[in-house]
């Protein structure tokens, strides 16, 4: 039996003014998708998998048309090219925001249904931030999404889906899938599932899938920053009895619901100014803050100064900031050379509305590995050194200081752009706090603009009432 494979996966804040375009995304195409880490588990006796194209791409904000446009063209003729087909499996994220356009993932799967026909089922895997809606869940047999946030089940919430696929063909059956909107939107940083009340209701998701006629049950929080008809959280629940599925989908999203006043930030929040008191006050290090509102891996532009402002008129000593998106100042200090003293404008390279720090800076490493997109470089002001970026990125990862020749388990501060911290920092963070700060990923989320949402919705309508109703997908009859 022979199952196609593909997608698009990123998330999108239309908050943002920088559009992404084709140059963010890190494409696989055909056998080269077969050879990435989280594809390999692409193996049972008696299938062959047809890698087709897959994108991905560090959150940011809505994707070009032209470059979506060329993705979804590229991996249509791809998919065509590979009819007959018995499977298709898509790895997608659920909050791609392409400008111009609604409900991108919809247009997406509802294309691809288009081409393979009625009788090839489809199998997506999801992030717990990605947005659902009826058009999506009509064109798929197939559901599952993580249940893990910060992520760390990525992979294994691909095998599943997959595995769910290769079940369905080797016995014949077809599954179904069933859903249930929960008007409630919140940010990942307070629904972490490390912390309660999210992380009791995904701990029982497992239970759910033990339940006769239920094959994976999945709690989508949605992703607040997309001000668009379909953003909104829900239960997904794929089944073989559709009686089942409806009552765990209605389970699911009004246990979510009902604990809708009880979510809250796991680390220490609050203003930008209140968290540097608490730092300077603190006696333990690396104290880690978290410069939420330009957070990159949550749609954020990253090129804001704001904290580098803030610690500089403090005359802060022993900090290091990781990092600043900037292009023009990597490229001025590449020009300048390691150990050069020059002149810098820091921030509001990409999104002009955004904080702004003029410095004078010492260069003290390069890094080139090859491409001019992915340089890099140090630099040091006053006592703070300053990691910049030639392109929007994270660094959440040890290996990304390493490479740096950086230890950032040495430094008093170490200030990340992120929300929670990643599962590789969080667990040296002595303490973790996060700072309310500005930009398209902020978290005053009850002021966000809201113009195209639907409502209600909680928090930004409080006096409601809902029960939760499943709906299922046209497909299972």
């Amino acid at each position: 039996m022979r199952i196609a494979v593909g997608g698009i996966h990123t998330e999108c804040s239309t908050y943002s003014p920088v559009l992404m375009t084709a140059d963010d995304f890190r494409v696989l195409r055909g056998a080269e998708l077969l050879k990435a880490d989280y594809f390999n588990f692409l193996d049972a006796d008696g299938f062959e998998h047809v890698p087709l194209l897959h994108a991905r791409a560090v959150p940011g904000g809505p994707v070009s048309r032209a470059a979506y446009d060329a993705f979804k063209t590229e991996f249509l003729e791809r998919l065509r090219a590979a009819l007959p087909l018995d499977g298709l499996y898509l790895a997608m994220h659920g909050a791609i925001k392409v400008d111009s356009m609604d409900d991108a993932e919809g247009d997406w799967i509802s294309a691809a249904r288009a081409v393979v026909g009625p009788d090839c089922p489809i199998a997506t895997s999801y992030d717990l931030h990605g947005n659902v809606s009826q058009k999506i869940i009509d064109q798929i047999d197939i559901f599952a999404g993580y249940r893990t946030a910060p992520h760390i089940d990525t992979r294994e919430t691909m095998v599943r889906a997959w595995s769910m696929l290769v079940e369905a063909l080797r016995t014949g059956t077809r599954p179904g899938v069933a859903w249930a909107p929960v008007p409630l939107l919140l940010p990942g940083e307070c629904t972490s599932t490390e912390d309660e009340p999210a992380s009791g209701l995904y701990r029982r998701l497992p239970d759910f899938d033990q339940r006769p006629g239920i094959l994976d049950a999945n709690l989508m929080v949605g992703y607040v920053w997309a001000d668009e008809p379909r953003a909104t959280a829900c239960a997904v629940v794929t089944g073989s009895d559709k009686a089942a599925a409806s009552m765990a989908a209605e389970e699911i999203a009004g246990s979510y619901w009902n604990e809708r006043e009880n979510f809250r930030f796991g680390q220490v929040t609050g203003p930008l100014d209140a968290m540097l008191a608490i730092a300077e006050e603190t006696t333990t290090k690396p104290v880690i803050l978290a410069d939420s509102g330009d957070n990159p891996t949550g749609g954020g532009v990253g090129d804001r100064a704001d904290v580098l402002r803030a610690l500089l008129a403090r005359g802060w000593r022993d900090a290091l900031i990781a990092g600043i998106a900037d292009r023009p100042a990597v490229d001025a200090c590449f020009a300048a050379g390691e150990g050069a003293t020059l002149a810098l404008r820091l921030g509001g390279s990409l999104d002009p509305s955004s904080a702004v720090a003029e410095v004078t800076a010492i260069v003290m490493r390069l890094d080139d590995p090859g491409p001019i997109a992915e340089r890099q470089a140090v630099v040091r002001i006053d006592g703070i050194e300053v990691v910049l970026s030639a392109r929007r990125r994270p660094y959440h990862n040890i290996e990304d200081f390493r490479r740096l020749g950086l230890d950032p388990g040495s430094v008093r501060l170490l200030v990340v752009k992120s929300g929670y911290l990643s599962p590789e920092l969080a667990p040296i963070a002595n303490p973790n706090l996060m700072a309310l700060t500005d930009g398209v990923v902020n978290q005053d989320i009850e002021n966000l603009a809201s113009e195209r949402r639907q409502r209600p919705i909680f928090p930004f309508d409080r006096d409601f009432d809902f029960k939760p109703r499943a709906r299922f997908s046209a497909r299972w009859t």
